[in-house]
């Protein structure tokens, strides 16, 4: 049974910076893409950005593009999410999830990123304050 958890969230002034992290387990971490998702109170929830399985190909939501910066170390299970210049509108619970072995490797797929394994995790809150 897949297995995440995300820490490093928080409340920041615009323009500020925050990592997330995630820690996977259950699933052999370095088998899967990963993805980080986000959701804002009262709107969908979306894909933010997606690493291949081996960390060689990103993709990115294009309001995020040049902003944040997706990682992976394998040796420690472990995604991250640095995101700089941080604006209002990046205010959400950011959640992190296993992706199909196959994914990530195009730019289209970040329109319709989906959670391969669901999302059983609490996230984590990011607070962009203006």
């Amino acid at each position: 049974q897949a297995r995440v958890e995300e820490s490093g969230g928080g409340l920041v002034q615009a323009g500020g910076s925050l990592t997330l992290s995630c820690t996977a387990s259950g699933l052999s971490f370095d088998d899967y893409a990963l993805g980080w998702f986000r959701q804002a109170p009262m709107k969908q929830r979306e894909g933010v950005s997606c690493i291949t399985f081996t960390g060689g190909s990103t993709q990115y939501l294009d309001s995020v593009k040049g902003r944040f910066t997706i990682s992976r170390d394998n040796a420690k299970n472990t995604l991250y999410l640095q995101m700089n210049n941080l604006k209002p509108e990046d205010t959400a619970t950011y959640y992190c999830a296993y992706l199909g072995r196959s994914r990530c490797k195009t730019p289209k797929e970040i329109e319709s990123l989906v959670p391969d394994f669901g999302i059983r995790s609490q996230g984590t809150q990011v607070t962009v304050s203006s």
